[in-house]
Formats: structure tokens, C-alpha cells, sequence
């Protein structure tokens, strides 16, 4: 059995998803998830769905435009959902599809990671020690 053959049962190489490539769909994705935006607005979409407000009054500091841009970097990466009821007056609300979900999850436990860090005055000390 050659080399040539033991790889014939895996997908072409350019089928092979790889967030380190260039031009890997999976790489532009991780550059809109790791936006300090985006990963605030999965946070809080982990706690369930928001309008649009009410999403921009949770994350503290992001403006209207920022805010709008990314939640539509998250729906065309699939990881949102945009959900217009027709009420009077119309109302959108957003929520986390199941990809969406597996992402806010793990970025909730890096949070909880980073925030006991935090609490813990872990940052405090690296900075004495670096400075």
C-alpha cells in the first residue's frame, strides 16, 4: 500500500476545514465570533432571545451601527436568527440558532474563566510582575 493510497479515503484537502487557512470559511467565522462585539452579543443571546434594544441596552457600550453590523455578520455565518413579528408596531427579535448555541457555550465558559480571574485579582498581579 503506497502513501498515495492511504489517503484516499479522506476529503480533498481543499474540502478540509482549517480555521489557520486563509481562505477557510471557518476562519472568517472565528474573526467575527472573536470581535469583542460579537462575542458579547452570543453571550448575552445564550440568556435567550433580545430585541434589538433590549440587546444594546445588555451589551454596555456598543452603538446602534456596531451592534447592527455584527448581529448581521452572526445571521449570515449562521449563528443568529432575525425574527420580525408582525405586531403593531413591527418587533424584531433575535436568538442563537443550535450552531450559535455550541458557540455561546464555550465562549460562557471562557467568560466565567476570565471573570473569576477577575475576581480573583489574578490581572493585578500579573501586571506588578510584568512592570
Amino acid at each position: 500500500m503506497s502513501i498515495t493510497d492511504l489517503g484516499s479515503d479522506s476529503p480533498p484537502q481543499e474540502l478540509v476545514a482549517d480555521v489557520f487557512a486563509r481562505d477557510c470559511d471557518s476562519r472568517a467565522a472565528f474573526e467575527v465570533v472573536t470581535s469583542k462585539w460579537a462575542s458579547l452579543a452570543l453571550l448575552a443571546l445564550g440568556e435567550g432571545s433580545y430585541r434589538f434594544n433590549a440587546l444594546r441596552r445588555r451589551v454596555q457600550g456598543v452603538s446602534e451601527k456596531m451592534l447592527s453590523q455584527t448581529l448581521q455578520a452572526l445571521e449570515r455565518d449562521g449563528m443568529v436568527t432575525r425574527d420580525v413579528v408582525t405586531t403593531i408596531p413591527p418587533r424584531v427579535e433575535y436568538a442563537l440558532t443550535p450552531l450559535g448555541e455550541q458557540v455561546a457555550q464555550n465562549l460562557r465558559s471562557l467568560a466565567n474563566l476570565l471573570e473569576t480571574a477577575a475576581a480573583n485579582g489574578t490581572w493585578a498581579a500579573a501586571e506588578k510582575s510584568d512592570g
